[in-house]
């Protein structure tokens, strides 16, 4: 947004901290800046309030984004994480928001486009009505959306989705140049703290209050989805491959805590953050010997490649880790394990 275009804010008088901090901008229905002809275009909406069960039956709040031009299928419920956006590398993208509750963002995590194409509402605008971002992504690999309202409350109670950026020749190869694969997995990790969801305020906390959002204590754990209870079976989390094909995992995470991921496989990173290793003499991909646990931390993603030479079935561990302790989360309970199948 130009200087010029503070006057469309109705905002008053001085501008202080709290206009940026807890009171941002909220805007809507005004032109994008430099608006030019898509090459492909993707929408959001945030209109959906509904519950998961969790395994002990607890019913859990989620807030999600839904894809309004995706086919209509009677009976679906609301996607968690919300619907993946995917796109090719050089493609100019418009990215429509339109929430149907509330003010909302959405920031394109890792594609660092202009100001008012960046989804952050308290260095923008939030939107209250419909807005299309624009932005042109310049490097293959794996990004995420999110909600950049409330940050840490919004993300937390489930607003946020995958963004794959293909190479222009399109999926089954990693970034030009790089390798191909055959079986493509998004292993996206969440932690819930059940009692943050508890709270319906969309502003809870912003303006300094004690609202508990400096305590975060998770006793829910999942795989892309799936409660751990189901992990190692549930398709959404389990990698089936036949041997001589090349796997693909998409590795994000997405939880409050310390990632450590144990693999019965050998692998080797080749993105990191969406940047690609190897294409620089100062930097080559990250081997992940077997059996050798690394670690990541909150909205990392990592682009493993696994070549299995052998049939079998091979186990995956993850065991999200406090902070501060260092102790797996959940006094010891909050691991997700899962497998990967090669026959």
């Amino acid at each position: 947004m130009q200087a010029a275009d503070w006057t469309k804010t109705g905002v008053k008088g001085e501008l202080t901290y709290a206009t940026f901090g807890c009171n941002p901008f909220q805007e809507s229905n005004f032109p994008t800046p430099d608006r030019v002809k898509p090459d492909v275009k993707v929408e959001r909406q945030m209109d959906v309030s509904y519950d998961i069960t969790a395994p002990d039956g607890k019913k859990i709040r989620l807030w999600t984004f839904t894809d309004p031009l995706a086919p209509t299928v009677a009976g679906r419920a609301p996607m968690y994480p919300s619907p993946t956006m995917r796109f090719r590398q050089g493609q100019i993208v418009h990215s429509t928001l339109e929430p149907k509750k509330n003010a909302h963002t959405i920031h394109h995590h890792g594609i660092e486009p202009t100001t008012v194409n960046d989804g952050v509402g308290h260095v923008s605008f939030e939107v209250n009505a419909r807005y299309t971002y624009q932005f042109q992504p310049t490097r293959a690999g794996t990004f995420f959306y999110h909600c950049h309202r409330n940050t840490v409350k919004h993300f937390e109670m489930g607003m946020f989705g995958m963004l794959i950026v293909d190479p222009p020749e399109g999926p089954g190869t990693l970034f030009s140049g790089g390798p191909k694969y055959d079986v493509e997995k998004i292993w996206c990790l969440d932690d819930m703290d059940s009692r943050w969801h508890d709270n319906p305020n969309h502003d809870a906390g912003m303006c300094g209050e004690d609202v508990g959002l400096n305590i975060f204590k998770p006793d829910y754990f999942l795989l892309s989805g799936v409660f751990n209870n189901r992990t190692t079976t549930d398709p959404r989390a389990v990698i089936n491959a036949k041997l001589g094909q090349t796997i693909l995992i998409r590795l994000l995470n997405a939880s409050y805590s310390v990632l450590e991921t144990t693999m019965g496989l050998p692998g080797t990173c080749h993105v990191m953050d969406g940047c690609a290793l190897g294409l620089e003499p100062w930097h080559s991909p990250l081997p992940l010997p077997a059996n050798r646990p690394f670690i990541m931390s909150s909205a990392q993603r990592r682009d493993i490649i696994i070549r299995p030479t052998a049939r079998g079935t091979f186990p995956v561990r993850f065991r999200f880790l406090d902070w501060i302790t260092g102790q797996v989360q959940h006094n010891g309970r909050g691991i997700v394990d899962t497998r990967i199948i090669v026959s």
